[in-house]
């Protein structure tokens, strides 16, 4: 039987490149996002993945993307919770509320709404059951400076993980989150041209190539539903990490 993935911010960075991935490997996937041209140029010569417009943070528009996901294809196994954005880096004491709202809106609220959409369809459908991957962060561990509302929504995404991964248990569902580091793509590219430290000096950090962590995320997804990776971290090897230094 065809598996069947969603994945939101496909257009771009790790998303597409783990929709390849993944389309490479045989399943079948949806890439959503919010703005119709990237996706549509990830899905590009690739027959295997669908693009579909949708904005993670409006519940009805997250309820047509799934219900129009089930239509064509008949059933969802795997959803990775991949939408995400960071805030400007700000001193704490500086952050306002519009942009630690939006932070939390996008990286948990969007999360919530996809991953409960799926919860539903995977509990519902026959047979039985499917994967809940959510992209997490070394923020969900251990804070950057100037950071407090990606921080803060990357700890709550562990909270989602923790919690799927109970409920699902009764349903069939497996929930895993994965914690990347320095993943090179255009969202982090200032991370290798130069980041704040904890010491308070900037330095250009090491990255790694997208493509692992994309098949990082395969492995995961790859697994019989009878076993789970409940967090895996990967992350270029020499970037600040263990009290970020």
């Amino acid at each position: 039987m065809e598996q069947i993935a969603l994945i939101t911010g496909g257009g771009s960075g790790i998303g597409r490149a783990t929709g390849q991935k993944l389309a490479e490997a045989g399943w079948r996937v949806v890439l959503a996002g919010r703005r119709a041209a990237p996706l549509e140029e990830a899905a590009r010569g690739h027959e295997r993945l669908v693009p579909l417009t949708a904005d993670v943070t409006d519940e009805e528009a997250v309820a047509r993307l799934f219900a129009e996901t089930v239509r064509r294809f008949g059933r969802l196994d795997l959803l990775f919770n991949n939408a995400g954005m960071f805030s400007p880096a700000t001193p704490f004491g500086e952050t306002s509320l519009e942009d630690f709202s939006a932070a939390l809106n996008v990286n948990i609220t969007g999360a919530f709404l996809c991953a409960r959409a799926a919860f539903r369809i995977m509990a519902g459908q026959s047979p039985r059951g499917g994967r809940i991957i959510n992209n997490g962060s070394l923020s969900a561990q251990v804070p950057r400076p100037h950071a407090v509302a990606y921080t803060v929504s990357k700890h709550a995404m562990t909270g989602l993980t923790r919690s799927l991964a109970l409920e699902g248990r009764a349903c069939g569902i497996a929930c895993g989150q994965i914690d990347i580091g320095n993943a090179a793509t255009a969202l982090a590219a200032g991370i290798a041209r130069g980041a704040l430290q904890a010491d308070g000096s900037t330095a250009p950090e090491p990255m790694m190539d997208v493509e692992h962590a994309a098949a990082s995320v395969l492995h995961m997804a790859s697994l019989p539903l009878s076993a789970n990776v409940p967090f895996m971290t990967v992350m270029a090897t020499d970037m600040p990490f263990i009290g970020r230094g």
